[in-house]
């Protein structure tokens, strides 16, 4: 399997897994860590596209976290902000793809994996 479609996966294992939690979201523990999987995959977004990848990938997960979360209109807001800060954070630093791009990537594929195996396995049931 490799790498994007491992944090796919588990992408979608931590949104069910965490959707689950009857916890308010301002209560939640596991909150920040998503909302820096939605930037995570902003980011991503932005820099496979850059580097070549064409398509809606990254959004369409998003979408996917979104759905399986089900927020309310405030908390949906705060999802989309942390995605487009992460999709806007590259726009004025990469025109064209780079080794700092790709290097850049790298680690955020490393940093969405780390960040989706975390709240799976500590708040998923």
């Amino acid at each position: 399997m490799n790498r994007s479609s491992l944090l796919l996966a588990i992408c979608l294992a931590v949104s069910s897994a965490v959707s689950t939690r009857p916890a308010l979201s301002a209560e939640s523990p596991f909150e920040p860590g998503l909302m820096r999987l939605a930037e995570v995959l902003g980011s991503l977004h932005f820099l496979r596209n850059l580097c070549g990848e064409k398509g809606d990938q990254w959004r369409v997960e998003m979408q996917k976290l979104l759905d399986s979360e089900n927020p309310d209109a405030e908390r949906r807001a705060r999802f989309i902000a942390s995605f487009n800060r992460g999709y806007r954070s590259f726009g004025g630093t990469y025109t064209q793809c780079t080794p700092s791009a790709t290097e850049a990537i790298s680690r955020y594929m490393k940093e969405g994996e780390t960040l989706s195996r975390d709240i799976a396995s500590r708040y998923g049931n």
